[in-house]
């Protein structure tokens, strides 16, 4: 057997590879076979449940949701990424950054946001007043929840898409164009096809992210099963019910990555060469330019300009007062120390469950790829719940500590760690981390020395994607988190509950600087624009 086909056989691998990652997966069980006991002890018929109308309305409402939203979604991000990578679009730095940053708005602060901007009687509607509008359309329902979630959501494809065209060997797009191929048909015929992995795991991500939301469709009113169960629970009334309906919602997103795993094309993408990209050739834009300035400020004003204008209308009318102010540095310090803590486990888990799924391909490692997933599709308290029950009888010391509120943030977002983390070992070829065992170099020294450097894009990414998620997360924070420990998601809730807007509204602009300074500098460092 050869060193290649070693190294890519359906052998487990090194134990250093295959044993965290197998523990992870294990892990991620946790909260789904919590539902399964809580089921199958009242011996509830889910089917029954499943043929309900009221049931089959809500899976309606979250299919439809969960389909637009991700080819919105990724009619943002494609145009996007190929303007900031591959053209010379003016201030491409700049749009590089701000088309990422409305990742680091909360769902349930950009539902609010949308109400408030767009609604029958919001700001937009205030502005067109002196031209005899005296109310917008309802914003209420699948149109609001559709533009809340896509504008929202549309990084998550825009990041491993401009991973990847960064990462891609120009050679091939040189060839293309030696042979009379315009940068049009290039594009159509070479480029784009090779963008399937990371436009495949993108989407997914904006799938799984779509149905497990729960901020967006309270606020805007759209039933879909995240709401259902968060009513159920709520209630206190029929908990069984709402165990069996985040069941099917487990299924829905089971189904999600089946789909995702039979049509991954199973091509490797790595450069030819040495695994150093060589200067990228930018198109010149020319008389398109003036169209992809707009395109970007379009999506820029409507995902980041417009929420931050209408948070900052309501921060100016905060009374502030020192208190506040010492407790929101507080508030904050707590919620960059959590989500630290969460990147650095989630993509250390994420790095290596991608080596062991893409280098040893076996059933086994496919298996544990996708066990990765299920958790994402869960609401946020269904995973808090499943972990309340383990931390209260298994692991008592830990529980209501910052290890079970890292562990439960791990969980629920170990999948933005491993998409990126996977697109970009698909583009490292095997022979060079060959050719260092070969020398001598360890499992260790090569995981080290070779692989992490030439992945390290795809690790910031990841990484970046798992930090904001935690500092927006509310549901485990909330019922996790330990005694007096709070984050900027939970006083953001709070104030918005008490009706205090201008609070909320200072406390989500915070959030968003806290979290735009970090991911500006990562977004910067992991691509080498």
């Amino acid at each position: 057997m050869g060193p290649i086909t070693h190294l890519m056989g359906n052998g487990l691998g090194p134990p250093l590879i295959w044993i965290p990652a197998v523990v992870v997966a294990a892990a991620m069980l946790l909260p789904p076979l919590y539902l399964f006991l809580s089921v199958t002890k009242t011996g509830i018929d889910i089917l029954n449940i499943f043929r309900d109308p009221d049931t089959i309305g809500v899976m309606g409402n979250t299919v439809l949701l969960m389909f637009t939203v991700s080819v919105g979604a990724l009619f943002i991000a494609l145009p996007i990424a190929w303007l900031t990578i591959k053209t010379d679009l003016p201030l491409r730095r700049m749009w590089s950054v701000l088309t990422i940053l409305p990742l680091v708005i909360p769902s349930y602060v950009g539902g609010f946001i949308v109400i408030t901007a767009f609604g029958p009687k919001g700001l937009l509607q205030n502005a067109m007043s002196p031209f005899g509008v005296d109310r917008l359309p309802e914003i209420y329902g699948f149109p609001g929840a559709f533009l809340t979630l896509t504008i929202l959501s549309f990084p998550y494809v825009l990041l491993p898409l401009r991973a990847s065209l960064y990462k891609l060997d120009p050679s091939i797009e040189e060839s293309s164009n030696a042979l009379g191929m315009g940068a049009w048909n290039t594009f159509i015929k070479v480029t784009l096809p090779m963008l399937r992995p990371p436009m495949v795991i993108g989407g997914l991500i904006v799938a799984l992210y779509t149905i497990s939301d729960f901020g967006a469709v309270s606020m805007l009113q759209y039933e879909t099963f995240t709401w259902s169960i968060y009513v159920e629970y709520e209630s206190a009334f029929d908990r069984i019910r709402a165990a069996a309906l985040a069941m099917i919602l487990v299924t829905l997103a089971a189904i999600l990555i089946y789909i995702e795993s039979r049509t991954r094309n199973l091509s490797r993408y790595y450069v030819s060469g040495s695994g150093s990209p060589r200067s990228i050739k930018r198109y010149e834009l020319k008389a398109w330019k003036g169209i992809s300035l707009l395109l970007c400020s379009i999506v820029v004003a409507l995902s980041l300009v417009i929420p931050v204008s209408v948070l900052i209308y309501w921060a100016t009318r905060a009374v502030s007062t020192d208190d506040l102010i010492s407790n929101l540095i507080q508030i904050t310090a707590n919620s960059v120390y959590s989500s630290l803590l969460a990147a650095f486990f989630a993509t250390l888990c994420g790095i290596f469950i991608a080596i062991f799924a893409v280098r040893y391909p076996s059933r086994i490692s496919a298996l544990v790829e996708r066990l990765s997933y299920v958790s994402f599709a869960l609401p946020g308290i269904v995973v808090a719940m499943a972990l309340v029950y383990f931390g209260i009888h298994y692991v008592r010391p830990m529980y209501q500590t910052m290890v079970i509120l890292v562990f439960s943030y791990v969980v629920l977002f170990l999948p933005l760690a491993v998409g990126p983390i996977r697109n970009s070992l698909l583009q490292v070829n095997p022979k060079i981390e060959e050719a260092a065992r070969s020398l001598g170099k360890t499992n260790v020294k090569v995981l080290s020395s070779v692989t992490f450097p030439l992945i390290s894009g795809g690790v910031f990414a990841g990484a970046s994607l798992v930090f904001l998620l935690t500092m927006k997360e509310l549901p485990a924070t909330l019922i996790l988190g330990p005694l007096g420990f709070k984050t900027l998601a939970t006083y953001i809730w709070s104030a918005a509950e008490e009706a205090f807007l201008g609070y909320a509204a200072l406390g989500s602009l915070i959030l968003i600087l806290g979290s735009a300074i970090p991911m500006t500098w990562i977004t910067l460092r992991g691509e080498k624009l």
